[in-house]
């Protein structure tokens, strides 16, 4: 048997946006509480999304992953104190989402991945 190691990618995403958010939610207070919970929901969706697109847009999921860890690492790296200019890469891995989102569009009923 084969290692889908996108599949295996999108599974460890999920896992650690799932620690993310409960600590969030449940271990840390005010702006890092916030920014835990904001990565974890975008770590979240695109986990879930790496794995429903896994067989038919593989780059654009890559991509995607790829952009939701620079996303939310950097939210994380705030949270627990880092320095605000951290901040200034966020925008950058939410590029990277919007890129994956407009690349698996344009593959829509295409055959190239």
């Amino acid at each position: 048997m084969r290692r889908d190691w996108l599949i295996v990618a999108a599974a460890l995403s999920a896992a650690v946006a799932i620690g993310a958010g409960a600590f969030g939610a449940h271990g840390a207070t005010g702006d890092a509480g916030e920014l835990l919970k904001t990565g974890g929901l975008y770590q979240m969706v695109h986990a879930v999304a790496a794995v429903a697109l896994a067989n038919r847009a593989r780059g654009a999921t890559w991509l995607m992953l790829a952009g939701a860890a620079v996303f939310a690492f950097s939210l994380y790296g705030l949270a627990i104190g880092a320095p605000r200019i951290v901040g200034a890469i966020t925008p950058i891995g939410g590029l990277g989402l919007i890129a994956g989102w407009i690349w698996v569009a344009l593959s829509a009923g295409g055959a190239r991945r």
